[in-house]
């Protein structure tokens, strides 16, 4: 080999420039690559302001060679190799070409041109007039063969709208908005803006679009279309989406919200929300809940709670917009159609009224338009057990001249439809049907409703009743019925005549015990016992007046307490009613003044010590006086009791004291007689309990007087023996004797003196016991009286003792031990003793 090659040194020396020829002619492009061109020699010159070159331009070419072997002149074109543009998944790429003509004044993109296939062909991108500057057109995900030196190429995201969201989008680039308006009108074949082309030559507007896009993954130039995300316009349950518009016509004068447009799909077609006229403002239609891709650019959403009546509640309506209400009327008519207030557009196509509505919302869910409506909750009427509600109507037509209470009417469901209550000309006023216990959803702009209390009538009692409805007695009727009036005159009270049933005026028929739903408009019901009634004059708290204070004809002040029963009739009471009122006034104006009078005028008439003592006497005239006069008034008296008098304290201690002197007087007499009495029987029971000592002493006098005899025998002959010193004893003892029956006599007539005094001083009968208690002592002094037994046991004491306690309580109030320690007189004068021999 290497003998050939120095064989052939020539051959060789030709062949290494050819082959470098060939080497720098052969341009191998990888798979992945391209490769661009430059013309340095042998070309023409490019048109003033290009920068890419064409064919057989001198320059860098707009044309690139692709994937695989070139040949290309040396020195005349230089080929320089670049990477395949990729787009990822997901991504866009951006295009601006930094040659071609120039984009239009007035123009941000340049226009689109065909056969470029996706800015892989830059010569035919130019050849079709492509214009130099940033493109509308966008390269979706791939790999493209893209002459870097032509086309500038940035790359993006897709954008991406996720459920629950919407995008909103700006134009820089379109025709202007016209003036007036505030979003570009919509225009068709740009794929929700992803065919910018499309957009710019339907016509599409520079600035905020009013279309919006949907969730969903978008190839959107960003220089073309500016995207703004924003989430989707969710009314969760329970609430309700108020709309406005800022964009639209213009709302006519003197209303307040827009008219209502059809097909824009509830806001979200804001294309046909405008196409269909729809109006600028505040929108009668509302969003019920759910999700919504709304523009809120063009519709701001506003979220209220949906309008919840509860049970016991009821909903007052008071409407934004409407026609005015007539002359006269406080509330708006009732209109069909509007479903609750929920449908706005058919309450205001059917001649809704603006102001306070008359219909009512029950217990329950509305979806009203909040803007449109405003709701009040108020409570239901609510009448309780043993209740009765009083209704007054707050409009209607106007009450007749001299009526109390509106004539009543029916259909209106317990006032419940105000509506039906005004078509059938209900009357402005208290109204004369009351609303028995129970629950009414009844609208407070229309009716005021007063809860009053049932008239009961218990047992015993009847109901009068004052009719302020009905007819007018006639005057044939009002001289009838007070000629059947005690002491009633034709001019007296006519509007107080016990009357029939459906006149006005006292109505003659009582009402028995029950409950009556009564309107106290309408009917006075007066509760008047029939049963006894008891009044009292007295100092007692609970008693109604205070004790009567009367003055005698002797000018003493006298306080009574009175007790006064009364009773009225049932068939009497309507009369009774009709002179006085009620039982209150009754005794208030009647009673009371009457009984005063009456008791001043009896006290008048009599001393104070005379009507204390006549007080039987002054009962009845009182009570007949009281019977006479209630009769005119329709009262029986039953009775009129005196239950005490009190006269002044200085009058009843000078009566009491003298009473109290007469009564001791007399007690004087009676203990006296009782004392004598007692004495008499002590002596007896004395001689009872002595009687055995009694007998034991008249046998004692017997023995005495055998011995006696005896002695006397023998003294007998003594004294003949000693005749002669008795003699001469004898006159000395007579002189004695004298001197002793002096001395005797004496004592006697003092002794008696003595007794007179004691007489005098402390009376016969105590003499007699002190006689007796000395006798007694003096007995058992000598032992002449045995009382003490002769086997005795004692505590102490004697039996002197002894007998003084018994003795003591015969004899109360004698102070027998000074009586016994004093010297007993003698009442006679003893026989002198003999002398002893």
């Amino acid at each position: 080999m290497l003998n050939f090659l120095l064989n052939n040194l020539g051959f060789v020396a030709l062949l290494i420039p050819i082959a470098l020829l060939v080497y720098q002619s052969v341009v191998v492009v990888g798979g992945n690559e391209i490769a661009l061109i430059e013309r340095r020699w042998f070309g023409r010159k490019m048109p003033q302001g290009r920068v890419v070159a064409l064919g057989s331009e001198v320059g860098i070419q707009a044309r690139t060679l692709g994937p695989g072997l070139h040949f290309l002149i040396p020195f005349i074109f230089k080929a320089t190799k670049s990477a395949f543009t990729e787009i990822l998944e997901n991504g866009i790429g951006l295009i601006e070409s930094v040659d071609g003509s120039s984009i239009p004044a007035g123009n941000i993109f340049a226009a689109v041109v065909a056969g470029h296939n996706s800015f892989q062909d830059g010569e035919a991108f130019i050849k079709n007039g492509g214009q130099k500057g940033p493109q509308i057109e966008v390269l979706p995900p791939g790999k493209y063969r893209i002459n870097p030196y032509l086309f500038k190429l940035t790359k993006g995201s897709v954008t991406e709208i996720k459920d629950f969201e919407i995008g909103l989008v700006d134009s820089v680039d379109g025709t202007a908005i016209p003036e007036g308006r505030i979003f570009a009108q919509a225009v068709s074949g740009h794929a929700s803006f992803q065919n910018g082309e499309a957009f710019i030559k339907n016509g599409g507007q520079k600035g905020p679009q009013i279309d919006i896009i949907p969730p969903g993954n978008y190839r959107i130039n960003p220089y073309l279309f500016k995207v703004r995300k924003n989430s989707a316009t969710v009314i969760s349950e329970g609430e309700i989406g108020l709309v406005e518009s800022s964009d639209g016509s213009a709302i006519p004068a003197g209303r307040i919200f827009a008219n209502v447009v059809t097909g824009h799909n509830s806001f979200q077609a804001g294309e046909d929300f405008r196409k269909a006229g729809g109006q600028k403002g505040p929108q009668t239609e509302i969003l019920p809940p759910g999700v919504y891709r709304i523009n809120p650019n063009l519709f701001k959403i506003t979220k209220a709670e949906a309008v919840v009546i509860a049970k016991g509640q009821v909903g007052m309506v008071t409407a934004q917009d409407g026609g005015p209400i007539p002359m006269g009327r406080l509330l708006a008519q009732s209109v069909p159609g509007h479903s609750n207030f929920e449908n706005g557009e058919a309450f205001l196509k059917n001649g809704g009224q603006k102001g306070p509505q008359i219909d009512v919302l029950l217990p329950g869910t509305y979806r009203i338009n909040l803007n449109l409506f405003q709701i009040q909750i108020a409570p239901a009427v609510v009448v309780n057990a043993n209740k009765v509600g009083l209704v007054t109507a707050l409009d209607g037509i106007p009450l007749p001249d001299r009526e109390y209470v509106a004539c009543p009417i029916t259909g209106h469901n317990d006032y419940q439809d105000g509506s039906a209550f005004l078509t059938k000309q209900g009357q402005r006023g208290p109204q004369l049907d009351v609303l028995r216990p129970g629950t009414y959803y009844i609208n407070p702009f229309m009716f005021g409703v007063e809860i009053d209390d049932v008239a009961v009538i218990e047992r015993g009692q009847v109901g009068v009743v004052v009719s302020n409805v009905g007819e007018d007695p006639t005057a044939d009727m009002k001289k009838r019925l007070g000629s059947t009036q005690i002491g009633a005159s034709e001019e007296e009270g006519k509007e107080k005549y016990v009357v029939p049933k459906g006149f006005r005026g006292i109505q003659e028929e009582v009402a028995g015990p029950g409950r009556y739903y009564l309107n106290r408009r309408a009917f006075m019901m007066y509760v008047i016992d029939t049963t006894n009634i008891t009044i009292d004059w007295d100092d007692q708290k609970d008693t109604r007046f205070d004790q009567l204070n009367v003055i005698s004809k002797d000018g003493f002040p006298i306080e009574v307490s009175v007790k006064v029963v009364i009773r009225v009739r049932p068939d009497q009471a309507p009369y009774m009613v009709a002179k006085v009122g009620s039982i209150d006034n009754l005794i208030q104006h009647v009673i009371h003044p009457m009984i005063d009078s009456s008791f001043r005028n009896q006290a008048s008439t009599a001393s104070a010590m005379n009507f204390l003592q006549s007080r039987s006497e002054e009962q009845t005239k009182a009570e007949n006086r009281a019977r006479a006069d209630l009769e005119r008034y329709h009262v029986e008296c039953v009775s009129v009791l005196i239950c005490q008098i009190r006269l002044p304290e200085d009058l009843m201690q000078t009566q009491t004291k003298r009473i109290i002197a007469e009564q001791q007087q007399e007690m004087f007499k009676m203990e006296q007689r009782s004392q004598a009495e007692r004495t008499e029987m002590e002596k007896m029971r004395a001689t009872a309990d002595q009687q055995p000592t009694l007998v034991a002493s008249e046998i004692a006098v017997k023995v005495a007087t055998q011995k006696k005899a005896e002695m006397i025998t023998l003294a007998e002959g003594n004294a003949e023996a000693k005749a002669l010193e008795g003699a001469g004893e004898g006159k000395r003892l007579i002189a004695i004797g004298d001197g002793e029956a002096s001395k005797i006599a004496a004592i006697g007539e003092a002794t008696a003196q003595a007794y007179s005094k004691q007489q005098a001083a402390i009376g016969e009968e105590a003499i007699k016991q002190i006689k007796i208690v000395e006798l007694i002592a003096a007995a058992i002094d000598k032992g002449n009286i045995k009382i003490v037994p002769d086997v005795l046991v004692t505590g102490g004491g004697n039996a002197t003792d002894g007998l003084m306690g018994m003795l003591t309580k015969l004899l109360p109030g004698v102070d027998l031990a000074a009586l016994v320690k004093r010297p007993v007189a003698p009442t006679t004068a003893s026989p002198p003793k003999e002398p002893k021999v």
